[in-house]
């Protein structure tokens, strides 16, 4: 007897259906067809043992399992249940009349019960465009795959409630979350605040700056300075996800496994702080199988590298260009993935190898030579798209005593939707850029006009503090959001000398 059933293989953070054809004759071997990996053709193993200790029994005849599309090739554990549901349908133990009906992924435990699946987002998303009436799946995966509406999602606990229900003997629960009340309930829900943060006035002002402008920035100061403090707490003064962007930000969690059975929506912006031990294709994306690295989970939130210059350069070097497009391609013989990173960097170093040069109180003992030594690990062209370089200096004991309230993350927040909305008005025919970061250089020169008196500040403070060439549009950047945070239509001289401020890495001699 022939059955079909049907499953789902991600690739990128997109899904493509796969039916399994699942054929008894007479025989005795187990095959299974379509490109399937190690992991499918295992499957025998996991199924034969699931069947017989829930009761049922895998047929001694010859069983052809095909895997279609015969030409994408299928990789992972999640097609068990998919299967093993066939197969029960192709023996008669099961009702197969409505298995068309229905998406089934799970993975098989020996005595029955499910694995939670990775993908199961996008999988959902694709069933429903599909016309499915359903997708059964592991519970674990449940409550992630129901905020896909008009698709019944029934998370189930082993291969038995399955047979049941196909049986007719039994139904099975169907999870229903409220996306809407999911989304706008924890969408400001963080850990950690502004108001937390004792003195440090002049790093939050550049943190709110960088937020309000999506620009990429680099603490330089001290250990102990509050570098790593300050920027855990950004993502709670950034603007809250929209629906889709919580949307795509699932969909990218969802495929890497990284959603935990509680959870249906990511309603928060991520932070990513990877150890400066992380390897290239960890970082960026890639692997035999494609998965989606770090700046892909950071997706529409924020990704802190701490001690930048202990990083890898080749794994520094491969961010460039997701950097510039906002997405990273990873290429194979037979298939090419995509992978939206659209991220804020945030980057912290120490000023030297010691930690103490430009210290107000303590000496630097590195070597001459060694300070632009230990800068010089970053190279031009990424530190060339940071534009905000920021001095941390140690607080004082007056300033981390004082009993003097701090401003709140939602106040902060709030001016910082109010430049985004300016941005998005000026950027309304442009829907690709929605933060003043993202200008290209043609832009910059047409939206970030100064006067002759910000000509001239520009120009001395390029002689005077011997700021390179590359620091001009970043600087008029930075200096266009600056007047956006201050409501004002046209650059001032003030935006400008502030913006100059936040350059320090391009100053001549700045390293000694």
């Amino acid at each position: 007897m022939l059955v079909k059933t049907f499953g789902s293989a991600v690739y990128g953070i997109e899904a493509i259906t796969i039916t399994v054809e699942v054929n008894i004759a007479p025989g005795t071997k187990y095959f299974v067809v379509g490109l399937p990996d190690v992991a499918i053709k295992e499957s025998y193993f996991r199924i034969e043992s699931a069947l017989k200790n829930c009761g049922y029994r895998m047929p001694r005849q010859q069983v052809v399992v095909n895997m279609a599309p015969a030409d994408i090739k299928k990789e992972g554990s999640s097609y068990d249940l998919t299967i093993a549901t066939g197969v029960l349908a192709a023996s008669g133990q099961i009702d197969a009349d409505e298995l068309e009906k229905y998406l089934i992924m799970g993975e098989l435990s020996l005595d029955g019960g499910l694995q939670p699946i990775k993908g199961a987002l996008p999988i959902a998303i694709q069933a429903r465009k599909e016309k499915y009436k359903g997708f059964i799946l592991p519970k674990q995966n449940a409550r992630e795959a129901a905020i896909v509406n008009d698709l019944e999602v029934y998370g189930v606990e082993n291969i038995k409630e399955v047979a049941d229900f196909f049986n007719g003997t039994a139904t099975l629960h169907q999870e229903v979350v409220d996306t809407r009340d999911e989304f706008y309930n924890s969408l400001t829900a963080y850990d950690s605040d502004f108001s937390e943060v004792r003195g440090q006035e002049n790093i939050k002002r550049a943190l709110e700056i960088a937020a309000a402008g999506g620009h990429n920035v680099i603490l330089i100061g001290p250990p102990g300075a509050g570098k790593t403090m300050l920027a855990r707490r950004l993502p709670s003064i950034l603007p809250p996800l929209s629906l889709y962007e919580s949307l795509e930000t699932t969909k990218i969690h969802s495929v890497a496994g990284k959603l935990s059975a509680a959870d249906a929506l990511v309603t928060t912006r991520p932070f990513r702080s990877p150890h400066h031990t992380i390897s290239d294709v960890a970082l960026v994306g890639g692997g035999s199988n494609p998965q989606p690295g770090e700046i892909s989970l950071a997706h529409n939130g924020v990704l802190f590298l701490d001690e930048l210059p202990e990083f890898k350069r080749s794994a520094l070097e491969v961010m460039r260009q997701p950097l510039e497009e906002r997405r990273v391609t990873i290429s194979r013989a037979k298939f090419t993935v995509d992978y939206p990173s659209s991220f804020m960097l945030v980057a912290s170093m120490n000023p030297c190898p010691c930690g103490y040069y430009n210290h107000p109180e303590k000496d630097c003992i590195c070597p001459p030579g060694n300070v632009q030594k230990y800068l010089s690990k970053i190279s031009g062209p990424l530190l060339d798209r940071i534009d905000l370089h920021v001095e941390v200096t140690p607080v004082n004991f007056d300033e981390l005593s004082s009993e003097r309230l701090a401003e709140t993350s939602e106040f902060i927040r709030d001016r910082v939707i109010k430049a985004r909305d300016i941005q998005a008005t000026r950027f309304g025919n442009k829907p690709e850029l929605h933060a003043n970061a993202q200008m290209s250089p043609q832009m910059v020169r047409e939206i970030c006009k100064i006067s002759q008196a910000g000509q001239n500040l520009l120009k001395k403070a390029m002689e005077k503090l011997g700021l390179s060439a590359r620091a001009y549009d970043r600087i008029l950047k930075v200096a266009r959001t600056i007047a956006d945070l201050a409501g004002a239509e046209e650059i001032q001289l003030e935006h400008l000398a502030e913006a100059i401020h936040f350059r320090s890495l391009d100053r001549e001699g700045w390293a000694g």
